[in-house]
């Protein structure tokens, strides 16, 4: 079970999940534990520090998650979307310390990724061609001179003309795409200029292979830009009667 509750009177945000009741353990050292078991309900204080108030599910935009660093490190700021069904929010996720809580907060606006460096996986090619090609005798000068090759198509590109590919990826801000078809026409033309007639089919094949989900996908790398708007005016809610902690969230 999780929930992003949004406090509508203070737009204070709550990710309610089952880890909520956890108890929290606390150094003792005047014990003979060195360690206590303290008891917490963290759902149960919010919903107590903000009685009276209305409250709202948000539901999390799909595929809108992205981050500074990659997914397993701790210590980092994400960002995704959110909504009540009317309205778009920005939830920015983060913790300063390991051992804090994550803190969520509620952001006007919207986060988009700006693409600022499309690259070939150049170590990833070389390697690749070494180990299939080995049967061609292929000489350093023509692998180098394909990786150069490659690299210049890389300044001709235009993201928006590339498609996404779902290749795993353990940074966030780190997208893969596949090459379009006017540069795959440009790498082969060009590739004649490089391999002889005998060593063009195999290389042809190579390409082939590995340009829809191989090495020879375009790494483009991003940047989180924040685009916050002013908050919207609006009468103040007014305080509730409190009401029962099972109906305290109004479902959209």
């Amino acid at each position: 079970m999780e929930q992003i509750i949004r406090c509508v009177n203070c737009d204070q945000i709550f990710h309610h999940t089952s880890f909520d009741q956890l108890p929290e353990y606390v150094s003792s050292p005047t014990s003979s534990e060195p360690f206590q078991e303290k008891e917490r309900d963290d759902y149960r204080d919010f919903l107590k520090s903000h009685r009276g108030h209305r409250l709202e599910d948000l539901k999390i935009i799909e595929d809108s998650f992205v981050s500074e660093k990659p997914y397993l490190e701790p210590i980092k700021v994400s960002y995704f979307k959110a909504t009540n069904g009317k309205e778009r929010f920005v939830i920015r996720k983060f913790r300063k310390d390991i051992h804090d809580p994550l803190t969520y907060d509620l952001i006007y606006g919207d986060v988009t990724l700006k693409c600022v460096k499309i690259e070939a996986q150049t170590r990833e090619i070389k390697k690749q061609m070494e180990m299939e090609l080995a049967g061609l005798g292929l000489s350093e000068k023509q692998l180098d001179d394909f990786i150069r090759l490659i690299q210049g198509l890389t300044k001709r590109v235009d993201i928006r003309n590339l498609t996404r590919v779902t290749e795993d990826s353990s940074h966030p801000l780190e997208i893969y795409y596949r090459m379009d078809d006017v540069s795959y026409a440009y790498l082969l033309r060009n590739c004649r200029t490089i391999f002889r007639e005998a060593e063009f089919t195999a290389i042809q094949e190579f390409i082939d292979r590995h340009r829809d989900d191989g090495v020879l996908l375009w790494k483009a790398t991003h940047e989180i830009q924040l685009i916050q708007a002013t908050q919207p005016r609006r009468k103040p809610y007014p305080i509730q009667e409190p009401v029962e902690q099972k109906s305290a969230v109004k479902k959209k």
